[in-house]
């Protein structure tokens, strides 16, 4: 998870713990095949709302009743319709998404392909125009991304040109190649390190 979502999330969670505010969220990675695809996202959400709201609980519960106590799968369409009947309850307390490094989604063949999918969900999930909802998304500028986010919203920041987004990504670097913790690296010559820590930060794409 990046440090810019670990840091809105914890500001959410204090919100949340005060009875202010409901909050999901799911990272993408892709070293780990359970967090790249819509699914993954969709029953995650779905998890965490049920988890702590009633409400939230028993609409869950009626889709699960309605696939024979969980016996048939849903499909991806009846979770996006069960995760806006829950998004969509009256009177309730501000919502959350946050959804980090979609650029990890799968965007494999297919068509539309799993990352394709994922960016629809995010586009009927602003087109309810919920009061209450708020989303945030992180991704590296991905063309397909890109195109598909700044259609729907004029709010957007880039880190990637940064200085300080910059200066972070080096002084992380510094401080793994010049542990004592990093073996192989222990008895490498300063130039050595230097041109590790250069050429890393270069090539971090501001993630």
């Amino acid at each position: 998870m990046s440090s810019l979502s670990s840091t809105i999330i914890q500001y959410i969670e204090a919100l949340q713990e005060a009875g202010q505010a409901s909050m999901g969220y799911f990272y993408f990675d892709f070293r780990d095949a359970s967090k790249q695809y819509r699914h993954d996202l969709l029953t995650s959400l779905l998890f965490q709302f049920s988890a702590r709201s009633a409400l939230h609980f028993d609409i869950l519960s009626h889709l699960h009743a309605a696939h024979d106590g969980g016996a048939r799968q849903p499909t991806d369409q009846e979770l996006t319709n069960c995760l806006k009947k829950m998004l969509a309850l009256p009177d309730q307390r501000p919502i959350y998404l946050i959804i980090d490094a979609l650029d990890e989604a799968q965007d494999t063949s297919g068509i539309p392909s799993p990352r394709e999918k994922v960016l629809q969900l995010i586009t009927e999930l602003v087109e309810l125009r919920l009061s209450g909802l708020h989303i945030c998304v992180t991704s590296r500028p991905q063309v397909d991304i890109r195109v598909v986010l700044w259609r729907l919203t004029p709010l957007r920041l880039c880190l990637h040109d940064q200085s300080g987004q910059r200066n972070d990504i080096v002084d992380y670097v510094t401080s793994v190649v010049y542990s004592n913790l990093e073996r192989i690296m222990r008895g490498w010559e300063k130039e050595e390190k230097d041109l590790v820590i250069e050429t890393l930060s270069k090539r971090a794409d501001g993630m």
